[in-house]
């Protein structure tokens, strides 16, 4: 049922990952998930930007050294450990949004419709037994370095996804009733 679905799903990060390849076709599937999501006008916002093998390794050494030269104080461990996200992880997303052109409604609308649309590839990968999470670095500004976005496409993060094998914990919500008024 789509409650158990909903509340079983985890960020599951990637030094939990495993080393069994993510399949294209496991990949479309969760990418055809995502593009039903909801869309005010019908805008599709959504882009994704899918990276395996080498592609992966590129973009992970580019955060890497963008980091290094954009930070006051750039520490060599978090340098190595952005670029060992991309190594361990068998298949990395980048989350994009191509803005309406017309600006037909809010960006923040656009931005909600991507994320929708992330929700989906998260319940999906759920359902599936991939593990992933949505990372949002500083350095996404500067991914129109690395990648060829139209105009006005941009990043607004990655999601890292790979299959693992350790038990995901039963999760903790505040109630529902501690976050709701009910007005009759």
């Amino acid at each position: 049922m789509i409650f158990d679905l909903i509340a079983k799903r985890r960020a599951v990060f990637p030094q939990q990952y495993n080393n069994k390849p993510i399949k294209r076709e496991t990949l479309e599937t969760l990418l055809e998930a995502a593009n039903w999501a909801p869309t005010h006008k019908k805008t599709e916002p959504w882009r994704f930007k899918v990276l395996q093998g080498n592609s992966k390794l590129e973009l992970g050494e580019f955060l890497k050294k963008t980091y290094l030269s954009t930070t006051e104080k750039p520490s060599e461990f978090k340098a190595q450990k952005i670029a060992h996200k991309f190594e361990q992880s068998q298949a990395v997303i980048a989350i994009c949004m191509q803005r309406d052109q017309a600006e037909r409604i809010p960006e923040w609308e656009e931005i909600a419709a991507t994320a929708m649309a992330v929700q989906n590839i998260w319940l999906g990968c759920t359902e599936l037994g991939i593990g992933c999470y949505w990372s949002s670095p500083g350095m996404i500004s500067h991914m129109g370095e690395f990648f060829d976005f139209k105009s006005g496409e941009r990043c607004l993060g990655f999601l890292y996804m790979g299959y693992f094998d350790t038990p995901l914990d039963a999760g903790f919500r505040e109630p529902i009733a501690n976050k709701v008024e009910w007005l009759n």
